[in-house]
């Protein structure tokens, strides 16, 4: 043995001068500029609240359900999941090959001849087993290479499937304080409809009576037909939201509609959302950056294994096998040795596919720099609509006592305005601008509460969803197993 490898040494050396050093070489760093400061205005008024634990404060367990559902249902995550499982099977398969491999085999077979005299043998019985094992020396470190490049590509998946989790999370909550918002548009306008169908009513027994002409019930019935209208296309609009939230739970639409029938019927108010942290800490968060960021590494060991395919490669390989037979007896053969084999000429084909590494280091780093650039964007608008959509709320609920007052004032005003229309005080139609006018200011209330909560929940996925360091991500794989 000893002899063996003394003979190869040598030869190892001049193999390793042929070749010629190659080193890493030097790589683009992969770091993007970042502020170390928001440039919108920081929402911290409201209460605080942990990204992580931030749909409980909504404190809607039709909510928290369908949450539930999505996490466990939505193709999107399961095929996350499945990637997790396939990365790390991956990662498993090339981990192989620091370790040496071992093959059995074994073989039982009886022969013989029955020809004439002269070719006739006696029947006899051969049996055989061996054992094959080779191992392929790690001696520049291609394999441990291309281990940790898979182990940087399992930990991206980790957080990939963590990025899906928060934008499907994001997408249920979004589409579900949306069909709150539409059912209560839906009762305003039933309501309307109830109200004009009753005008409709007393203004055909006046104009049978001769006291209100033809042309205010005509405006009466527009009136109602034009309400009847928005109440379709409100009903529309809430069944295609109860599809969208079918698709995002995994297809069970009877106990979507169940869910949604036991919940609460306004529309859910969330904890604010308070950004203590500068921008770089605020992307550690997020995991669809980490995931970049793994790619990142994962192509920096890439860039290594294919600078380590220029050197020679070792590796070492023996046999033994037992053959028992009954006619010619037993026979052990065996072997062991190394082998080296050393890259002469292949035409630039190593070469060319550490060009080929480097390039894939070159394209993960702009991906990363473009994903950090855009989460920062992302952030930053999510920041200037929460603070808009405060800003609306804010002026909403300093109003509510005068909203109140004035819905109060608007229903002693229909009276009035109905008796006066009963006696031909006044005409219909000024009864349909006051009620126009009602209807507009709940309107928009509804829309301004909508849309300040889908700005927290767009401010909510753009910070990551709570995902804040790699133990997170850790902790949350090992619940994959």
């Amino acid at each position: 043995m000893r002899s063996t490898l003394s003979s190869v040494l040598p030869v190892l050396a001049i193999a390793a001068l042929l070749t010629g050093c190659t080193s890493l070489g030097t790589l683009k760093p992969a770091t993007p500029a970042v502020a170390a400061f928001w440039h919108a205005t920081l929402p911290h008024g409201g209460r605080t609240a942990d990204l992580v634990a931030w749909w409980a404060s909504f404190k809607d367990p039709s909510l928290d359900a369908l949450l539930y559902m999505a996490d466990r249902e939505n193709p999107t995550i399961e095929q996350a999941v499945a990637n997790i499982d396939k990365a790390r099977a991956t990662l498993d398969s090339t981990a192989s090959g620091l370790f040496p491999s071992l093959d059995g085999s074994t073989s039982a077979s009886r022969e013989g001849n029955k020809g004439n005299d002269n070719n006739r043998l006696t029947a006899g019985t051969t049996k055989s087993g061996g054992l094959d094992s080779a191992w392929e020396i790690d001696l520049f470190g291609k394999t441990k290479k291309q281990v940790r490049a898979a182990a940087s590509r399992a930990a991206g998946e980790v957080w990939s499937w963590h990025d899906a989790r928060v934008s499907i999370a994001a997408e249920v909550g979004d589409d579900y304080v949306q069909y709150r918002a539409c059912r209560e548009l839906e009762r305003l306008y039933r309501d309307e409809l109830a109200s004009q169908t009753a005008t409709i009513r007393a203004t055909e027994r006046s104009a049978q009576s001769g006291f209100t002409s033809t042309a205010d019930l005509a405006l009466a019935r527009a009136s109602a037909a034009a309400s009847s209208s928005s109440l379709t296309a409100q009903r529309g609009e809430c069944e295609i939201l109860i599809k969208s939230l079918t698709q995002l739970t995994g297809g069970d639409e009877p106990a979507v509609r169940r869910l949604l029938d036991q919940g609460k019927r306004r529309i859910p108010q969330p904890s604010a959302v308070r950004i203590t942290a500068v921008p770089a800490d605020v992307l550690r968060q997020r995991p669809d950056v980490n995931a970049l960021e793994a790619e990142v590494a994962a192509t920096i060991s890439d860039v290594g294994a294919a600078k380590a395919d220029l050197y020679p490669s070792l590796s070492l390989s023996g046999s033994i096998s037992i053959s028992q037979s009954s006619v010619t007896g037993r026979s052990v053969p065996w072997s062991f040795g190394p082998a080296l084999s050393v890259p002469l000429l292949d035409g630039g084909a190593r070469r060319a596919a550490v060009r080929s590494a480097v390039a894939d280091y070159d394209i993960a780093v702009a991906n990363y720099k473009s994903g950090v650039l855009g989460a920062v964007a992302e952030v930053e608008t999510a920041l200037l609509r929460v603070e808009t959509a405060l800003l609306r709320v804010d002026t909403a609920l300093r109003r509510i006592a005068d909203a109140k007052s004035a819905a109060d004032n608007y229903q002693r005003y229909f009276r009035a305005v109905d008796q006066n229309w009963a006696s031909g005080g006044v005409s219909i139609l000024d009864r349909e601008e006051a009620r126009r006018s009602a209807q507009s200011a709940a309107i928009t209330l509804i829309e301004i509460r909508r849309d300040a909560v889908q700005y927290w929940i767009a401010l909510y996925k753009a910070l990551g969803g709570g995902w804040s360091i790699p133990t997170a991500a850790a902790s949350s794989a090992r619940e994959l197993n």
